[in-house]
């Protein structure tokens, strides 16, 4: 594995428990029962946001480190 994969492994695995977590937050508030409907719809969209956000750091943090940024603060 090259220098640029190792540096990829961290960023990955962050992204994917934090979008597991989002999901899975999502997926337990449809399951409640006792909240009425809008509630729930903004229960359920909130983190399935996040997790896309999350999702769309972890492609911009790739392509630093693919096009050998990966020091951001060397910018200012």
């Amino acid at each position: 594995m090259d220098n640029h994969g190792k540096k990829m492994i961290a960023p990955i695995i962050i992204a994917v428990i934090f979008v597991a977590y989002y999901v899975g937050i999502a997926a337990a508030f449809i399951f409640i029962d006792d909240i009425p409907g809008l509630i729930k719809l903004l229960f359920v969209v909130v983190p399935l946001a996040l997790a896309g956000v999350m999702i769309g750091v972890l492609r911009s943090r790739i392509k630093e480190i693919r096009s050998g940024e990966e020091d951001d603060l060397s910018k200012y």
